[in-house]
């Protein structure tokens, strides 16, 4: 996926993913895992050796996700899981918006976003 774009790449199936976000949690660096459905979310949890009740689900939770460390997301990947990058949860909740003009309006939102990161990490690599 070229610049971690779910829309862009048609990869709007069944699926698992995980962000490349880094949030520091009791001394490990973790990210999110989230799937279309439940029971993928828990089948690849279990493939990856994570247990049932760490998922974090709302309220507690603005979405159905596992917090994964960097080993746990490198097995999610070599077991299929896509790779998206910080927006990819945004943009996956975004997909499932029933109404268009919301879903547009927050898909638009995520690409400007994206290009300013891209811009930012291109200033940074100009100085």
């Amino acid at each position: 996926m070229a610049n971690g774009s779910l829309f862009l790449s048609g990869l709007i199936s069944m699926a698992v993913y995980v962000d490349d976000v880094r949030h520091p949690y009791r001394g490990m660096i973790c990210c999110h895992m989230w799937a279309d459905t439940e029971d993928e979310l828990h089948a690849m949890a279990r493939a990856i050796g994570l247990r049932p009740e760490w998922v974090q689900r709302p309220p507690w939770a603005s979405w159905l996700h596992y917090d994964v460390s960097k080993t746990l997301k490198a097995r999610a990947v070599q077991r299929g899981a896509i790779l998206t990058d910080k927006y990819g949860p945004l943009e996956w909740k975004a997909l499932r918006n029933p109404d268009i003009n919301k879903m547009v309006e927050a898909l638009q939102q995520i690409e400007k976003a994206r290009a300013r990161e891209r811009a930012r990490i291109s200033n940074q690599a100009d100085e």
